[in-house]
């Protein structure tokens, strides 16, 4: 099985800016830097990310020396910031090794690094054997071998599975080729069979009904949570303030808040007296809750208690907001704009 996934990747393997040509050696760098901006995220939306980092940062030393603040800012949009914050701190600690560890164990001991993605550079950077399972490859197995016990329940025999026609040579061609077929061929929502360079040994396939695999269980109704963002605005500039390290959105610019969390609304006080003005809502989606997020402005002579800072209103793209706050600012931008033109 491996050999004919092997001879359909060396023909159809998709042209990512992290990988390189089939006999070149991988810079390790580049792909941890890539595994953790893929995790959670798309292959689209990562691919100007990763340029962008790689331009400003080349080397895992350059990263080890940037603050961690602006790491934050050019992070931002890509979502799950808690990556950027032990990206930091995982490029600080192989700069101390003088290069990254080529095992898995070694791999997992830096910050941020878990099973996956230390499997994932031990095969693709080093050649390591190890069995890589993201979310396609875990799609093609649950196929291949039709799995019907429902996830998060299945992962031990996806695994098992995976590792049985994992093969010793080309590990990294092989777990990437894994991933081009899931990501290509054996979507989530298509099984082009046909295409397949499997489809002879795929259970699934033989059952007559591919899409049922993985089965899932049931999702349960995501909590809506709400509160409210407020925008101080004086001189042309904002007030913005940094987010504590832990928690939703750590370390990131944001505006003010009303202090929501995820298992709880926000008290929707104010942090100022004053005429405050509804601008608006934007609603975000997190991984366990939905959010609606009122959106206040202010524009008197008041300055918030606690630290904080004016932010120029015409570098605000510069300010690294998440999207959650760069939703909120659009929408001021936005009704202000509307209002000039009434």
């Amino acid at each position: 099985m491996s050999d004919l996934l092997l001879d359909w990747y060396d023909r159809h393997a998709r042209r990512l800016p992290w990988r390189v040509s089939t006999g070149e050696r991988p810079d390790p760098y580049r792909v941890w830097l890539s595994e953790v901006m893929l995790q959670q995220t798309t292959t689209a939306a990562v691919a100007p990310y990763f340029a962008a980092f790689t331009a400003r940062w080349p080397t895992v030393e350059a990263l080890a020396a940037a603050p961690e603040e602006a790491v934050m800012a050019a992070w931002a949009g890509l979502g799950y910031y808690s990556r950027a914050r032990n990206l930091v701190k995982a490029a600080r600690a192989v700069a101390d090794l003088g290069g990254f560890p080529d095992t898995e164990a070694g791999l997992r001991a830096l910050p941020g690094v878990g099973d996956y993605t230390a499997a994932a550079v031990a095969a693709i950077a080093f050649g390591r054997r190890a069995v890589v399972i993201d979310a396609n490859v875990e799609r093609v197995v649950a196929r291949l071998y039709a799995i019907a016990t429902p996830l998060p329940g299945a992962r031990k025999a996806i695994r098992v599975a995976a590792d049985t026609i994992t093969p010793g040579k080309r590990a990294g061609d092989f777990a990437q080729a894994m991933m081009d077929l899931g990501a290509t061929i054996c979507t989530a929502r298509d099984a082009k069979c046909l295409l397949c360079p499997l489809q002879s040994a795929c259970a699934a396939r033989a059952l007559g009904d591919p899409l049922r695999f993985p089965v899932k269980a049931v999702k349960k109704a995501r909590p809506l949570r709400t509160g409210t963002a407020f925008w101080i605005e004086r001189d042309e500039a904002v007030w913005l303030v940094t987010r504590p390290a832990k928690g939703l959105l750590g370390g990131m610019r944001a505006l003010p808040d009303d202090g929501w969390l995820a298992r709880a609304d926000g008290h929707g006080e104010a942090p100022l007296a004053g005429a405050w003005k509804a601008a608006g809502v934007v609603r975000h989606g997190f991984t366990h809750f939905d959010l609606e997020l009122g959106v206040a402005t202010y524009a008197g002579e008041g300055v918030p208690a606690g630290e904080g800072q004016w932010w120029p209103l015409e570098r605000l793209d510069e300010a690294g907001l998440p999207t959650l706050f760069a939703k909120a600012a659009e929408r001021v931008l936005a009704q202000r704009s509307t209002d000039g033109e009434d």
